[in-house]
C-alpha cells in the first residue's frame, strides 16, 4: 500500500533502486475543458508517477489528462510499488509530479513520530520542510485516505460502536468481543495499532489479533469471522461491503490528504503546472475516491479509463 517502502518492480517498468528507466506516452485525445485553457504547457515534455495501488493509479491517471488537456506531452511512468520509489523519482528528477500524501511525508519521508491534527497545518508543514529536498507541494485536497476500523452492519448493530472509544470501552465489558483483523504494517506501525491502543486505552490479547493481507480483510469483515477489521477510509470496499467505519472521535490517526508533489526544478520552469492541477485536486474528496476505487477493484474497470471519463462528467477535460 501507499505507505510501503520500495519492494519490488511496477508491471511495465524498469525500476533500478526504486528509480525509473522506462515508461510509455499518455496518448489521450483530451482538451481543456475548465483546465488547461490556452494549452500553458504546450512544449512541457512532463513525467507523472505514481504508487501501485487503485487509488494512486487513478490520481497518477487524473495528473497526467490534466496535464495532456494543458498541451503537455506526458510519459507514464505510473504503478510504482511502494512508496519510496514513487518520492524519490521526484525528487531525483526520473519524474516530473505526482500525487503523494501529506501524512505519509510527514511520518514517513520526514521522520517525524507526532502528525499534526490540523490537516491544513499538516500540509504547510510538509510543504516547508520538503523544499531543502527540491520538492513542491500545491495544494492538497479533502480526499484524507487514512487508516479506520469498520465492521459489517450485523456485528455493527449486535455490538452498538461507532467511534473507536465505544471499541474501547467494548474491550474492557466484554474482551472476548473486540478481536481485529489487521495488516502486518499496520500492526506494528506507531502510527496504527500500537498506538491507536495507547490513545483510546485499549488492551487487547495477542489472540484477538490477527494478521493478514488487505483484500482478505475486507472479505473476513464483511462476513463477520473479522468483527473489526483495519480499512482505509478511501477504500471503494467499504460501500460496496456495506460496512460501517468507527469514527477517530480522538482524532489519532494522521492526515493523509492526497497532494501534488512537484519536482522544484520542473514547477519553477512550468509555473502554469499550479493552475492546471488546482482545480482538479479541489474536486478530490473521500466520496468521489470511494466511487472510482470501488469502479476498479469491485466492478473491474481500468483505472486509466475510469480516471478519464471521471474528468469529462466533471468537465474538467472534453475528449476529441
Amino acid at each position: 500500500m501507499r505507505r510501503r517502502t520500495c519492494l519490488a518492480a511496477a508491471a511495465g517498468l524498469l525500476v533500478a533502486g526504486c528509480g525509473l528507466t522506462s515508461g510509455s506516452p499518455m496518448a489521450d485525445d483530451v482538451r481543456p475543458g475548465s483546465v488547461g485553457r490556452g494549452e500553458p504547457l504546450k512544449g512541457a515534455s512532463l513525467t507523472v508517477t505514481s504508487k501501485s495501488f487503485t487509488e494512486g493509479l487513478i490520481l497518477g491517471a487524473i495528473m497526467g489528462i490534466a496535464l495532456e488537456a494543458a498541451g503537455a506531452e506526458v510519459l507514464d511512468r505510473t504503478g510504482i510499488q511502494g512508496s519510496i520509489g514513487s518520492r524519490e523519482a521526484v525528487r531525483k528528477g526520473d519524474a516530473d509530479a505526482g500525487y503523494e500524501y501529506t501524512g505519509t511525508a510527514w511520518i514517513t519521508y520526514l521522520g517525524h513520530s507526532e502528525p499534526i491534527t490540523d490537516p491544513r497545518e499538516q500540509w504547510e508543514a510538509v510543504r516547508k520542510a520538503d523544499t531543502v529536498n527540491g520538492l513542491a507541494w500545491l495544494r492538497p485536497s479533502s480526499l484524507n485516505n487514512t487508516y479506520a476500523l469498520a465492521m459489517n452492519r450485523r456485528n455493527a448493530k449486535k455490538y452498538g460502536t461507532k467511534t473507536l472509544s465505544d471499541v474501547a470501552k467494548l474491550a474492557k465489558s466484554d474482551p472476548e468481543a473486540v478481536k481485529l483483523c489487521v495488516e502486518v504494517e499496520f500492526a506494528n506501525r506507531a502510527d496504527g495499532l500500537p498506538g491507536m491502543q495507547q490513545t483510546y486505552g485499549m488492551k487487547l490479547p495477542a489472540r484477538n489479533v490477527t494478521q493478514m493481507d488487505t483484500g482478505i480483510i475486507y472479505t473476513q469483515t464483511s462476513e463477520g469471522s473479522c468483527p473489526y477489521g483495519e480499512v482505509f477510509t478511501t477504500d471503494g470496499r467499504i460501500e460496496s461491503m456495506k460496512l460501517a467505519v468507527m469514527a477517530d472521535d480522538r482524532k489519532f490517526f494522521p492526515n493523509y490528504n492526497a497532494a501534488p508533489m512537484i519536482n522544484a526544478k520542473t514547477l519553477k520552469r512550468w509555473p502554469a503546472i499550479a493552475d492546471v492541477l488546482d482545480p482538479v485536486t479541489a474536486k478530490l474528496n473521500n466520496t468521489v475516491a470511494r466511487t472510482l476505487n470501488a469502479k476498479v477493484d469491485v466492478e473491474g474497470e481500468d483505472p486509466h479509463q475510469v480516471a478519464l471519463e471521471w474528468m469529462v462528467e466533471e468537465g474538467l477535460v472534453r475528449e476529441g
